[in-house]
């Protein structure tokens, strides 16, 4: 079998895992810069070109996109599915996730349990969104952040206000949550791998700080999960679309709550953590999925 992997760097631990995991699977394996893509978009024969060359067919595609580049990167993707390369998580699914507002609300919908979460466009609206979602402390998110940046906790009304006042003057999309303290700075990463938990890990924020991610200093252990935990885990993927998933959960007093759904979750720190190969797991499902036009959109929307 040919596995394309689409990611920016080559060298990244994520990327080299399932270059190891492919070849060691017996299948062959190419990284593939997902800038240096450009397309022919003609609808009598779609095509993708890669450093001057007529991209080859691959029967998989493992999308590694990062948040900077979701737009041009699921455009590459999308015109992956066209040709009839397999996804392991279709361009649909990914932009979907990316968009924290537009997931959470996918998610409300579905019933599944959320931080209760503000969005408001004016910042005169700002003391009643404050309220709505329980007063202060609360979590001021950038709706288009990752990896923890862009989000800042607010432990008065006042610092809230001009948090909220700050990101208005720049104009950038925010959204308000409550904090959880319950969880006490931690969290439970979960990966999702065609709808099972496959691995999970509690992630604890580094003293003086509320962001878990492993990328801010925070640290990681095992952890085993509860049945309530693991079936918001795979419900959240499946309402996403991804087959591969990161989903992220705090442990709230009423049970559950999804954090957010991450279409490329790293590898090193669950790998690490739970000595669980999911880079294998990830190969295994393209080996049990992977057929040509087995794309649910078929490049669409």
């Amino acid at each position: 079998m040919k596995i394309a992997i689409l990611s920016r760097r080559a060298k990244l631990y994520s990327t080299l895992r399932l270059v190891e995991a492919a070849t060691a699977a017996g299948h062959e394996v190419e990284v593939i810069d997902t800038l240096r893509c450009y397309m022919n978009i003609a609808s009598h024969k779609p095509s993708i070109y890669y450093k001057g060359k007529s991209l080859p067919y691959f029967d998989a595609v493992i999308p590694r996109i990062g948040a900077s580049v979701t737009f041009y990167g699921t455009a590459v993707l999308r015109q992956c599915e066209i040709i009839g390369m397999f996804p392991v998580n279709e361009s649909v699914a990914i932009s979907r996730s990316r968009d924290k507002l537009r997931s959470l609300q996918l998610l409300s919908r579905k019933g599944i349990g959320l931080p209760i979460t503000g969005f408001a466009h004016s910042p005169e609206d700002t003391p009643h969104l404050i309220s709505l979602v329980g007063g202060s402390p609360v979590v001021i998110k950038l709706l288009e952040g990752t990896q923890g940046m862009g989000v800042v906790l607010a432990e008065t009304p006042k610092a809230a206000e001009s948090v909220v006042e700050a990101f208005a003057g720049i104009k950038v999309n925010i959204l308000v949550q409550e904090f959880i303290k319950e969880a006490d700075c931690s969290d439970i990463r979960c990966i999702v791998i065609g709808g099972k938990v496959i691995a999970s890990m509690k992630r604890q924020a580094k003293e003086g700080e509320f962001r878990s991610n492993i990328h801010r200093g925070g640290s990681a252990s095992t952890i085993k999960i509860t049945p309530e935990e693991r079936v918001a885990a795979v419900r959240a993927a499946r309402i996403m679309g991804l087959n591969v998933a990161g989903v992220d959960i705090l442990r709230s007093n009423h049970g559950p709550v999804v954090l957010e759904v991450n279409s490329s979750p790293g590898l090193r720190g669950i790998e690490t953590t739970t000595g669980i190969d999911v880079a294998s797991k990830i190969i295994e499902f393209i080996e049990n999925n992977a057929k040509p036009n087995k794309t649910r959109t078929k490049g669409k929307g």
